[in-house]
């Protein structure tokens, strides 16, 4: 296969002699650095910089700012053009006489293009339409682009409308072309910011409550903690195979065995699974282990702790996603699985076997196939019938034993364990249990989990030795839960797809 260079656009080919020129003039178009004392937005939300009337600048603190050229408007012997740094964008005023004949004439107004970065340095003044700006004293190439970037035009038709051509604005482009997007589309950062936020107001939440920040492996000999099918890779070295974490609970686990009270993790997890709005086979989760509580105590925790989050990101607990107002003020509904199925649904599922549950799934119109045990028969009618209608933050509770290997079984309902889910926006953005201890118990269910497997159920569990050996040594009663970052982030930016949380979202090949 060859790896010579693609062939040049005329654009390009222009670009590169530019860049050429540029070093025959003795100008580096890649300098090491250049210093940077103010920021566009911190010039604009700054009265004190400017220059009041602008021609008395003598006094005037300077400023030296650096950034892509984003439009320019030329004029004889000044010019205005707009900088984009990485806080916004902030005009600036060039004259000929300022920076000498060469620079202008030649380095600014031939061989500088849209998307070029350059410093500036020079004082801060308002044009007569009010508009701050800086005057330029001194001007730096800082690095020259190659290849041209997308710039949105704005024509008025002839109904006096608006209309934007050539706007960088397929979904697929962009999702692949991430550092496009941000360049040309400034308000994508800003779901990246908010992203940021979210989870620093988790983890200072967690930490003012003392729980240790902790990682665990990525790679391991065994994966387990959730229902799906790892990717699987191999140690050369160790001549054994490997498989990308699917969860990380059973590690955590195994540190509340070991004496810590509450750990953490912001996790990636991977999932050999296909993809879609809310799915990417590599994504974030935060698990918490607390020890000496149970699910009750954790509804009550996560309540506090998203709602923080809202507080933080929109000082409200209510966020506009879509065309609904979703209100996170505490307390949310707590409603069980199966009173919740049967308010959709009509059929009541307690007590129900395999066969006639079914039996129901097919009267419902779900595709079943002789793998599919009772847990994921009960899991698919959920999800075609109950989970879309929870727009509002809600905890599904008290779940079937079959779906849930990992939870303790409920103090006071037989065949349920004590679980919830947390729905929000027709999605599970949480899940949580009272912590199976009980090491008996937890060999069983793993044996279940092997019976499944041979069945044909590739994502039931696998029988990990170590983790039972752990809580064999004794697991103090715990809760626990993982919380997806990447669908709360949807919620919390008013995101339509995962794809617009992550910055390099999964994509087939070009």
């Amino acid at each position: 296969m060859s790896n010579a260079e693609p062939s040049l656009s005329e654009q390009q080919q222009i670009r590169r002699e530019k860049l050429d020129q540029l070093k025959k003039l003795n100008i580096n178009p890649y300098p090491y650095g250049y210093d940077v004392t103010h920021y566009s937005t911190d010039i604009i939300q700054d009265e004190s910089l400017i220059t009041d009337p602008p021609d008395d600048s003598e006094k005037s603190e300077r400023v030296s700012i650096a950034g892509r050229v984003m439009t320019r408007r030329i004029m004889g012997k000044a010019s205005f053009f707009t900088i984009q740094d990485s806080k916004g964008t902030i005009q600036v005023y060039l004259r000929r006489d300022d920076i000498g004949v060469e620079l202008y004439n030649t380095v600014f107004k031939k061989l500088t293009d849209i998307g070029d970065f350059i410093g500036i340095k020079g004082f801060v003044f308002k044009t007569r339409t009010g508009e701050i700006t800086v005057h330029a004293e001194a001007f730096e190439f800082l690095g020259k682009t190659i290849r041209p970037i997308p710039t949105p035009k704005e024509v008025e038709n002839e109904a006096g409308e608006t209309v934007t051509y050539d706007a960088f604005s397929d979904k697929e482009l962009r999702y692949r072309q991430r550092y496009v997007d941000l360049i040309v589309n400034p308000e994508v950062r800003e779901v990246f910011v908010k992203r940021t936020k979210m989870v620093q107001a988790m983890r200072e939440f967690m930490n003012e409550r003392d729980y240790l920040e902790v990682e665990t492996p990525i790679l391991q000999p065994i994966y387990g903690g959730a229902a799906a099918k790892p990717f699987k890779t191999h140690h050369n070295a160790l001549d054994i195979d490997l498989y990308l974490r699917i969860a990380n609970e059973l590690y955590l686990k195994r540190l509340i065995v070991g004496g810590f009270d509450g750990v953490y993790e912001f996790s990636k997890d991977f999932r050999n699974e296909g993809l879609s709005r809310f799915h990417n086979p590599e994504f974030t989760q935060v698990e918490l282990y607390v020890a000496w509580k149970d699910y009750n105590w954790m509804m009550d925790f996560m309540e506090q702790m998203i709602e923080h989050v809202a507080q933080t990101l929109h000082a409200s607990t209510k966020v506009t996603v879509g065309k609904h107002e979703i209100d996170f003020k505490a307390p949310w509904p707590r409603i069980p699985m199966y009173e919740a199925i049967q308010n959709e649904t009509g059929h009541d599922l307690t007590g129900k076997s395999d066969d006639e549950i079914r039996a129901i799934a097919k009267e419902l119109h779900i595709e079943t196939d002789k793998s599919m045990g009772k847990g994921k028969l009960i899991d698919e009618i959920f999800g075609e019938y109950v989970e879309p209608k929870l727009i509002q933050p809600t905890f599904i509770t008290d779940y079937p034993i079959e779906m849930s290997p990992l939870a303790k079984k409920h103090r006071s309902k037989d065949g349920l364990v004590e679980r919830f889910e947390a729905i929000c926006n027709g999605k599970e953005i949480a899940n949580a249990f009272t912590e199976l201890n009980d090491p008996i118990d937890q060999r069983a269910r793993f044996e279940e989990q092997a019976k499944l497997r041979a069945d044909g159920d590739e994502e039931a569990m696998t029988l990990d030795e170590d983790f039972l050996r752990a809580i064999e040594y004794g697991m103090p009663p715990s809760a626990g839960i993982g919380i997806g970052i990447d669908r709360l982030a949807m919620i919390m930016t008013d995101s339509d797809s995962i794809r617009d949380v992550l910055f390099f979202p999964q994509m087939r090949p070009e």
